[in-house]
């Protein structure tokens, strides 16, 4: 956040995870692409164009490469994880809550984080594409974290209008209670409904999730572990419900270069709409535009991802690592 869309230190960043004894399998694009096996490929050129954000370079045979791979692996997750459902159903008999409810099964739920610009809204909407369309046509929701960023009054009240994006400025009770809730199996969840256009919630407005079989949760902090509450306890992380995660990784000066391309793109397009937030930067030079950018990225965008999104990397089941041409490179897949 913002969505109109200093940098870390080069040491600062391992930009392979670490070797045979550490907790990830680091495979190349093209070891990854081996792994679709007979994957069918469901999506036509003109269904990417639409799914793709702005600024983004995904085509089709980003789809096959790297996208198939893991619409695969996802699936088979679901299948184990029915299959360890089953077996926890059979240990327990009539035993322990919810019996009945607990064998109708709960939604397999996937968490998806990064930067700001980094791609990670285009991954999900793919994933939401490829998995409902899989072998027994599941039903699918997204849903991502802006809906419960706290109201820009509440925001100002608070003097948090220039962290927005940080983990502060959600409401961060309501979103774990939003993914329990889904996971729980309840029949109808709602959520509140973010508008970038205006850059605040949407009053009397709710995204409604009736008992999904999936659930993607997009967003920049899904990760963080965590907090301690006021008694000092340790809370349930938002990424405790997750069944997998996937972390959409790349160098801080590439996610910036990319901020910038995209404001450039939004001044020419969205940002004219009369009651964009951000229309007042398309009646300036493009030069002062793209200065208030730069200080967008520079203290907020860019302190938020080193500081908070880039650390939770190393809990995702999977890093999609993308080159300066926005193509994933490389993937580092948890081990089990």
């Amino acid at each position: 956040m913002p969505r109109p869309t200093g940098t870390a230190p080069a040491a600062s960043r391992s930009r392979r995870p670490a070797g045979p004894s550490g907790p990830y399998v680091d495979l190349s694009r093209a070891e990854w692409s081996t792994l679709r096996e007979r994957t069918p490929l469901t999506l036509s050129a003109e269904e990417v164009e639409e799914l793709r954000g702005l600024g983004d370079v995904i085509d089709l045979d980003e789809v096959r490469e790297v996208y198939l791979p893991l619409a695969r692996l996802l699936n088979l997750y679901v299948e184990a994880t029915r299959g360890l459902r089953g077996a926890l159903n059979t240990f327990l008999g009539d035993l322990g809550n919810g019996g009945e409810e607990r064998r109708r099964g709960t939604p397999f739920v996937i968490g998806v984080a990064g930067s700001v610009a980094v791609g990670k809204s285009t991954v999900s909407r793919l994933l939401k594409v490829l998995l409902g369309r899989g072998p027994e046509n599941p039903r699918v929701e997204l849903v991502t974290t802006d809906g419960f960023l706290h109201p820009n009054a509440e925001l100002r009240r608070r003097g948090l209008m220039e962290r927005k994006g940080f983990p502060e400025s959600y409401d961060r009770r309501a979103l774990t209670r939003f993914v329990a809730d889904v996971k729980a199996g309840r029949e109808e969840v709602t959520a509140p409904v973010y508008s970038h256009l205006v850059y605040d919630i949407v009053p009397g407005e709710r995204l409604v999730v009736r008992r999904p079989d999936i659930l993607i949760v997009e967003g920049l902090n899904v990760l963080q572990p965590a907090l301690p509450g006021r008694d000092g306890r340790t809370r349930v992380a938002l990424a405790d419900y997750f069944d997998f995660s996937v972390y959409v990784d790349a160098r801080p000066d590439d996610i910036r270069e990319w901020y910038l391309e995209r404001f450039r793109k939004l001044r020419e397009t969205a940002f004219r709409d009369p009651h964009s937030y951000f229309r007042r930067w398309t009646r300036v030079p493009e030069e002062e535009a793209l200065a208030y950018a730069r200080n967008i990225w520079a203290t907020i965008n860019g302190p938020n991802l080193t500081q908070n999104v880039e650390p939770t990397r190393g809990r995702a089941t999977l890093i999609l690592r993308k080159g300066p041409d926005h193509t994933v490179r490389r993937l580092s897949l948890r081990k089990l």
